[in-house]
């Protein structure tokens, strides 16, 4: 037998082992493709994130340091797509996760003149309203007449009744006490971390936004 002809055989064999390799990988990408479509479950407590609007968007705040910024980026979200894009408030679905050491700044000021002193024991002076909705301004409340929801975590909240309630006290009641005096528009996550309400928010669609 030639070199020649051993050579074209060698060659045929090494195409027709790529064309093979070739077959199976696209068979592989297609199945992976296929495999790939991932679509999250609803459940019902969540539904209320169906908020009306063309774009939304979930900021996400854990700490007390964060309000300002949390606060401040809401407003240029709402006031940039006016002045750039020619919407209205009501084109964004816009929510605000209040959760972690942010957590108590979901609640009114009924509760804040009784317990500020607990709610933020940093303070040079005790706080006798929620400092990020205390008159005039009332700042998370204008929030909430421009549409936003706030979403407040459930864990956190349940150490903060505990805290208010005392070493003897009921922190079942404190929680019920709690939850009667909340920001409008807002929605708590019972025992539920608000991380959890965090990632819920992006399966519906909505864009993340870390605060701090």
């Amino acid at each position: 037998m030639s070199s020649n002809t051993k050579s074209r055989r060698r060659l045929m064999t090494g195409l027709g082992t790529t064309a093979a390799a070739v077959a199976l990988g696209t068979r592989r990408t297609a199945a992976q493709g296929a495999m790939s479509t991932f679509t999250p479950a609803r459940h019902a407590q969540d539904d209320w994130m169906e908020l009306p609007g063309a774009h939304r968007i979930v900021l996400d705040i854990t700490s007390a340091a964060g309000m300002p910024e949390g606060i401040r980026f809401a407003g240029n979200l709402y006031n940039g797509s006016k002045t750039g894009y020619d919407l209205g408030d009501a084109d964004l679905a816009l929510i605000i996760v209040l959760r972690h050491a942010a957590t108590q700044f979901g609640y009114g000021q009924g509760i804040w003149a009784k317990y500020g002193a607990l709610l933020d024991s940093k303070a040079a002076e005790p706080p006798t309203a929620n400092p990020y909705d205390a008159p005039p301004r009332q700042q998370l409340s204008g929030l909430a007449k421009r549409g936003v929801h706030f979403l407040v975590c459930g864990s956190a909240s349940l150490g903060l009744a505990s805290r208010l309630a005392g070493k003897d006290g009921d922190s079942a009641a404190m929680m019920k006490t709690m939850t009667a005096d909340m920001l409008p528009n807002s929605h708590i996550m019972v025992g539920v971390a608000g991380v959890v309400g965090a990632t819920r928010a992006q399966e519906r669609g909505y864009s993340y936004l870390f605060v701090g």
